[in-house]
C-alpha cells in the first residue's frame, strides 16, 4: 500500500480484497439465467465455495432482476426483449422474471443466508435505480467483489460503474458466467483493463485471516 495526499492506494490483492472494506455481489444468480449458462455445474460449485469462504467476513449482496411495469417499459426495453425471445409482436412477450415464478428464484445451493441483502434492481447496473452506492458509503466499503450472470452484460456494466465511482472492482473470473462462452471470455479480457480479475482460489487466499 502507498499513501498520497492522505489517500490509501491499495496494490496487492490482499489489500484490495481486505474484508474490512469489501463486499461480495452475487449478480442475478436466478434460475432463469443459471439454467441457460454454458458451464452451470462448474459455476455453481465455484460460487458456492466463494460464498462459503467470504460470508461472515464481509457483506453479501444478491441482486434480483426486477423489470419495470409494462406501462413504464421503454421502447428500447421492449425491443431488447423482442430480440431475446425472437418475437415480432411486443404484446406476445412472456413475463420475464415475474415475482413468484420459479425462474426468479435463487437456487438453493447458493441462496442468501440470514444477514445477506437481496437488492431488487431495474437495470443492468447495480448502481442504477438502487441505493447500493449509499449502502457502500455508509459501511465504508471501498472494494466490490463481483460474481454472477451474465459476465458481458450486468457484471461488466456494474464493474464499469464501480470503477467510475472510485471503488475497487474485483471480478472473480470462475464465478461469473454467461449463455455465450465467447462473449464471456471477451468480457473478462475487457475487464482486465478496468478491474482486478482473479480466480476464486486467489481471492479466497487473499481474504484469509
Amino acid at each position: 500500500m502507498k499513501m498520497l495526499n492522505g489517500i490509501e492506494i491499495y496494490e496487492e490483492l490482499k489489500e484490495i480484497a481486505d474484508p474490512a472494506h469489501s463486499c461480495l455481489v452475487v449478480w442475478d444468480v436466478q434460475n432463469g439465467l443459471v439454467d441457460r449458462i454454458y458451464n452451470k455445474e462448474e459455476f455453481m460449485e465455484n460460487t458456492a465455495r466463494l460464498l462459503a469462504g467470504l460470508r461472515g467476513k464481509m457483506p453479501v449482496v444478491y441482486t434480483l432482476i426486477t423489470p419495470p411495469p409494462r406501462q413504464f417499459t421503454s421502447g428500447w426495453g421492449y425491443f431488447t426483449m423482442m430480440r431475446r425471445y425472437g418475437i415480432k409482436d411486443p404484446e406476445k412477450l412472456p413475463a420475464f422474471m415475474a415475482p413468484g415464478t420459479p425462474e426468479r428464484e435463487i437456487p438453493e445451493r447458493v441462496k442468501p443466508a440470514v444477514g445477506d441483502l437481496a437488492l431488487e434492481k431495474p437495470a443492468a447496473s447495480i448502481f442504477i435505480g438502487t441505493n447500493f452506492e449509499n449502502l457502500l458509503r455508509a459501511r465504508g466499503i471501498k472494494t466490490v467483489i463481483f460474481s454472477g450472470i451474465a459476465t458481458e452484460i450486468g457484471v461488466e456494466s456494474s464493474v464499469r460503474d464501480a470503477s467510475n465511482r472510485g471503488f475497487y472492482p474485483v471480478v472473480v473470473s470462475d464465478c461469473v458466467s454467461s449463455m455465450d462462452k465467447a462473449a464471456h471470455e471477451r468480457s473478462l479480457e475487457n475487464m482486465k483493463k478496468l478491474a482486478v480479475v482473479e480466480g476464486s482460489a486467489a481471492v479466497l487466499e487473499a481474504v484469509k485471516g
